[in-house]
Parts: structure tokens; C-alpha cells; sequence
């Protein structure tokens, strides 16, 4: 049994589609514990595991909160992008929702440096000391700072690699995950019908294609993380 009452309710996650997979054609077979039937030539996931593993995951959010743990949320798919950033934002949590740079956390001490010239060129920015600059030599530093806003603005205030990363399509960030199991740092997954239940350290069998799957799903692990900020021990309401 679960610790807290986290209200994940099997009528809302079939309103929210989280249920649909892909075509049968596309499926991972290792997928196959995680489905249910099929459906006009559709998989459908069961809902019941999805529950259960979704429960799971938010007590383990919860606790890693609680201990001060920090997270990274990926998810750069046009559909994810601004769930990922309002569910970043709201949980206080790092993000990627551009683009997932090659090398982002295993050549960490790079993308560190990147970092420490991105938040010097915010600060001569926000001073007005680039305003001071030569035009020419001012217009390369702003396009500097544009680029590093759109590729490290989410990981801004990370300052080494982060506990724990939540994957949102798990098919579309490989990448991210590799990185991830390269280093030794603990994975979330939600794993769509065509997914590789395997590589995630937790899976969530969950449609992510559709956005509102997607916003059910974050939204429970925001709340979770974001109790578990707060401290609180009591079960929510």
C-alpha cells in the first residue's frame, strides 16, 4: 500500500487517454506485461499497472524532494515543450525543452562552462554593461546569449548533475537517456506501446503523444515533488 493518497483515478486517466498506444505494428514486444488488449488495431495499456506504477513513482518523488533531491525534466517534442516548462517551473525543478544537447551531462565540465558564460553574459546584460560595448561587439554577445537562453535556459541554476531525470518520451529523448545510463543516474520514464521497458531505471506504461496524457501524468509527479518541498507528511485532501 501506498504511503499518501496521491487521487490518480482511472476515470480521469481514461479521459486523459492515457491508456491509447500505437499502432500494434509499432510495438515493443517487451511491452507486452504492460498491455492490456487490443483495440481496432490499436494497443490499449492497462491502466490498473499504470496506476500502480504512477503511485509508486510519486512516493518515490516525494521522498527524494523531501531529502532535497534535485530533478531534471526532459522533454523537447513539440507536444511536451510547454508541459515540461510549466511542470519545471511549478515544481522548482531544472528542464530541457529545445533541444537536448549531445554531451549535456557526460561531458558535464563543458557544459559547465557553457553555463558559467551564460549566467556572465545575463549579469553584463542585466547591468546594462553590454549596452556599453561597440555595436558590432555587443550584436555577437546578445546572439551568444539568445543561443544560450534557447539551449541552456532550463539548466541555468544547475550546478552539478542532477539525482534524478524524468524522461517524457523515452522513444524521442534516447539520447538523454543513454546519457543517463552512462552515468548512473536514475531514470523516469514513461514508456509509450513502442518503448524498451528495460532501459528506465521506473517506467510509467503511459500514452506520451497526447497532451493530455502527458499533462496528467506530469501533474501528479509536480504534486508529489512539490509536497514533498514543502515537507509534509499529511495526505493531501
Amino acid at each position: 500500500m501506498t504511503r499518501r493518497d496521491w487521487d490518480i483515478n482511472l476515470e480521469e486517466m481514461l479521459e486523459a487517454g492515457v491508456q491509447l498506444g500505437h499502432k500494434i505494428r509499432k510495438w515493443n514486444p517487451k511491452m507486452a506485461p504492460y498491455i492490456e488488449r487490443n483495440h481496432k488495431g490499436r494497443h490499449i495499456t492497462n491502466l490498473i499497472k499504470t496506476a500502480r506504477f504512477l503511485i509508486e513513482t510519486c512516493d518515490l518523488v516525494f521522498d527524494a524532494a523531501r531529502r532535497k533531491k534535485q530533478f531534471l525534466i526532459v522533454g523537447t517534442q513539440k507536444k511536451a515543450a510547454d508541459l515540461v516548462f510549466r511542470a519545471a517551473i511549478s515544481a522548482r525543478c531544472h528542464y530541457v525543452n529545445t533541444k537536448w544537447l549531445s554531451g549535456l551531462l557526460t561531458n558535464w565540465s563543458i557544459t559547465k562552462t557553457r553555463l558559467q558564460k551564460f549566467r556572465d553574459l545575463r549579469t553584463k546584460q542585466k547591468t546594462g554593461r553590454l549596452d556599453r560595448l561597440p555595436k558590432r561587439d555587443a550584436a555577437i554577445l546578445k546572439r551568444q546569449l539568445s543561443h544560450l537562453q534557447r539551449n541552456l535556459g532550463g539548466i541555468k541554476y544547475m550546478t552539478d548533475l542532477p539525482d534524478i531525470v524524468i524522461i517524457v518520451d523515452q522513444h524521442g529523448e534516447y539520447t538523454a537517456l543513454q546519457e543517463c545510463i552512462t552515468l548512473g543516474i536514475p531514470t523516469i520514464c514513461l514508456i509509450d506501446t513502442n518503448c524498451d521497458p528495460n532501459l528506465a531505471d521506473i517506467s510509467i506504461p503511459a500514452n506520451d503523444d497526447s497532451i493530455s496524457s502527458l499533462r496528467f501524468i506530469l501533474q501528479k509527479l509536480v504534486f508529489a515533488i512539490c509536497e514533498g518541498r514543502e515537507g509534509r507528511s499529511e495526505s493531501p485532501k
